[in-house]
């Protein structure tokens, strides 16, 4: 593999990093800014919503931009918006700077697909791709337990200056190794994408992403305040856990690419309903620190396992339905997973503070991930009637 993809799987490190990392350091945010816990769980949904919104619209507006100054560009725009999170005065002010950050991170993944892709030869392409992934799947493993553990010592703000140097660190990668000569393909309009928002299959898929991924969110935005006030876990303790966790997501992500290739309907219909009983039970074990982490590591492999296959089919679904918009197609599908992270951490936080309390998160949780099972049952049907319907002609 070329340098140049190494600069852009740190990008990624960089950016999978400051996406995760708040959910192990809720607790510390709400108590240092005087917040409530749901409160400070905007924070995640507010991150995810900016990527959502942001990525297709600055995608169409950056287009023509070279490629390298506008890569530079979306890291500059990355380390302002941590370090301006890390100097956040009061919680109002953390919003903006994480909106200001998720514009960076839409931007970022629509793009350096792209280019990461161009740096190799037409047979590597789908590896390129998948090795500046891997830095998003890494962050979750190394870098949200280490920024927990640097913020529960060190003060929340502390972990934002890392990240922002990270981001630092990326920007200097990418100036250096990354070529001037990238070439810069027709972008995509956002003509392009309303076209695909107005196929009713590809919504449906959408649906799928947003509800089987996200639902998980509900527990897992509040998961450090689970394991620290309902298990009983020391602060330490959590940020152990959560390499643990990290680790059975990596292997997760791995293992679903593999099970979903043949039939990804069927594979996601056993992962979504294998993903709401987990969490149904974890309603239950949450309060045994043994059993706790038991299904936690069970969790943690299926929240995603589901990726590759949503992302399968939502292309195998495009170049049926919309052929000339499958790049645009995945690019939302990629939205579609952050719409989910915003709704389950705002549905999250509507349970904790109700009468339903902490504990409550991961039934509700559940009861998101079914709603992701019946829309994959109801695509499936459809795309079996479709099959059946030229065979009968």
């Amino acid at each position: 593999m070329p340098l140049a993809l190494f600069a852009l799987t740190i990008a990624a490190y960089a950016i999978g990093t400051t996406e995760f990392v708040v959910v192990g350091l809720l607790p510390t945010v709400a108590n240092d800014l005087s917040v409530s816990l749901p409160m400070a769980g905007l924070i995640v949904s507010v991150y995810a919503l900016g990527v959502t919104f942001g990525a297709p619209v600055l995608t169409a507006l950056t287009g023509r931009m070279h490629r390298k100054t506008l890569m530079l560009g979306l890291m500059g725009l990355f380390v302002i918006g941590n370090s301006a999170a890390a100097l956040s005065p009061t919680y109002e002010m953390l919003l903006v700077a994480r909106v200001i950050s998720a514009f960076a991170h839409g931007v970022f993944f629509s793009i350096g697909a792209t280019i990461a892709a161009d740096l190799v030869p037409e047979n590597r392409r789908a590896s390129a791709i998948a090795m500046m992934f891997m830095g998003l799947t890494v962050a979750i493993v190394t870098g949200v337990p280490l920024g927990t553990f640097i913020g529960q010592m060190f003060g929340w703000r502390a972990t934002f200056w890392g990240v922002a140097m990270l981001g630092v660190i990326a920007f200097g990668a990418i100036a250096v190794l990354l070529p001037s000569n990238l070439s810069r393909s027709e972008p995509a309009r956002l003509l392009d994408q309303v076209r695909v928002l107005g196929s009713g299959r590809l919504l449906l898929v959408f649906g799928m992403t947003a509800f089987g991924y996200g639902g998980t969110f509900v527990t897992f935005t509040y998961l450090s305040a689970v394991l620290q006030d309902i298990t009983g876990f020391s602060e330490s303790a959590v940020s152990l856990i959560l390499v643990f966790y990290g680790l059975a997501i990596a292997a997760g992500n791995l293992v679903g690419g593999r099970i979903a290739d043949r039939n990804p309907v069927r594979a996601l219909t056993v992962l979504f309903v294998l993903q709401a009983i987990t969490l149904l039970i974890f309603t239950f074990t949450a309060v045994s620190p043994v059993l706790a982490v038991g299904t936690l590591a069970v969790l943690g492999f299926l929240q995603f396992a589901n990726v590759p296959g949503l992302q399968l089919y939502v292309v195998q679904l495009a170049k049926l339905h919309r052929p000339g918009g499958v790049d645009v197609a995945s690019a939302l599908n990629i939205a579609a997973f952050n719409l989910g992270i915003a709704i389950g951490a705002w549905v999250g936080g509507l349970v904790v503070s109700s009468s339903l309390g902490l504990s409550a998160t991961p039934w509700v949780a559940a009861l998101l991930v079914a709603l992701a099972v019946g829309l994959t049952m109801i695509s499936g049907v459809l795309d079996r009637r479709s099959i059946a319907v030229p065979q009968a002609a």
